[in-house]
């Protein structure tokens, strides 16, 4: 059985070991979602990693609903991404762009007062972020079939955009109540057209958002995120072991790069699983790399490779506090703690006060 040290490919990519760092939003663009100078330095920092799954990027304006995080619709958002991606290839890194649109989650003030667009009339549960404070969802508007081939085009352009900021492949970010997921799952899919009803019907765009992006810039430099397992932002499917089992054997006859599972354990730290994780029945149906996600440790990540239920494992947070976290894992040390009250805070601190430490 493969070590978490061992490489691996995905794709077009060959990476060093099967630590990944998995996407985190942490908020230090621009009001204007332009990446900054600070971003560059924390990614490169993290080079040693398998590879990076960047934050979420927003692939359009209509699909962006956090403050100061950022796009890639722009010609400035996508220089500010090249000075990231320069920076961790220097490094000795490589790193994919996660591709985003939030859908219901979009709150009308990052609007200009429109509706945001949805799978159906639904509004997520909770308060969203905004540049004023938290603040109630929105009903979502059901996105209109004749829109569909310019969402489709938005994630085209968003994947090319990706690729001349110098990324090296990008991931589809179809989990946690966004968008994509807001199609795939019955709570807030209630259409009546070819992309309701039915489990083929319902993973209809997901199909034909990753046959664009895989199009535009090669299956083989393309990857999915799903989250099977549970509720996310008010989220959820009553029965999701068929419904993900669809979609993975139709993500699996494209050819892409790798696929991404973020299921949080029964006993979560961070989010928590209404039924255990998926991934070892899902595993049979997706011929690719399968990264595994959430509340993993070492030992954890390593038992899960060992029984054949991933290929690689991807951590969040321990890379907040730990960018050397190859080595960390590796010399067995124990870990730094982040502070989650910097996580999406502007500044340096809990950003770029976390230096790698060398090891014997």
């Amino acid at each position: 059985m493969p070590s978490l040290f061992d490489p691996l490919r995905l794709g077009a990519i060959e990476v060093p070991n099967r630590i990944l760092m998995a996407p985190m939003t942490r908020a230090r663009g621009t009001r204007e979602h332009v990446p900054t100078p600070m971003m560059a330095e924390y990614y490169a920092a993290r080079a040693s990693a398998g590879l990076i799954i960047s934050e979420a990027i927003g692939i359009s304006r209509e699909g962006m609903g956090w403050p100061y995080a950022t796009g890639l619709w722009m010609p400035a958002q996508v220089a500010g991404w090249r000075a990231v991606t320069d920076a961790v290839h220097v490094a000795g890194g490589r790193i994919v762009a996660q591709l985003w649109h939030m859908g219901r989650v979009v709150h009308p003030s990052f609007l200009d007062g429109a509706q945001p667009i949805s799978a159906s009339g639904t509004t997520a549960s909770g308060h969203a972020h905004t540049y004023t404070g938290r603040q109630p969802y929105a009903a979502g508007r059901p996105l209109r079939l004749d829109e569909i081939p310019r969402l489709l085009e938005d994630f085209r352009t968003g994947a090319r955009n990706a690729m001349e900021a110098g990324f090296d492949g990008v991931q589809i970010h179809a989990a946690n109540g966004y968008l994509l997921d807001e199609f795939l799952r019955d709570s807030s899919n209630f259409r009546t057209d070819a992309y309701g009803g039915s489990i083929p019907n319902r993973i209809r765009l997901l199909r034909e958002v990753t046959e664009a992006v895989a199009g535009a810039v090669g299956s083989d430099r393309t990857g999915v995120r799903l989250s099977p397992n549970g509720e996310t932002q008010g989220v959820r499917d009553s029965d999701p072991l068929p419904l993900f089992t669809a979609a993975v054997q139709a993500l699996s006859n494209l050819g892409i790069a790798h696929l991404e599972l973020r299921e949080p354990p029964l006993d979560g730290s961070f989010g928590v699983g209404e039924i255990p994780p998926l991934a070892s029945e899902l595993r049979p149906f997706f011929k690719g790399p399968l990264i595994l996600n959430s509340d993993f440790d070492g030992v954890r990540a390593q038992a899960a490779l060992d029984a054949g239920t991933g290929d690689a494992v991807a951590f969040g947070r321990p890379f907040i506090a730990n960018p050397d976290l190859p080595a960390a894992l590796g010399s067995g040390r124990a870990l730094a703690r982040d502070d989650r009250a910097t996580w999406f805070t502007q500044g340096r601190e809990g950003y770029l006060d976390h230096p790698a430490r060398k090891e014997a």
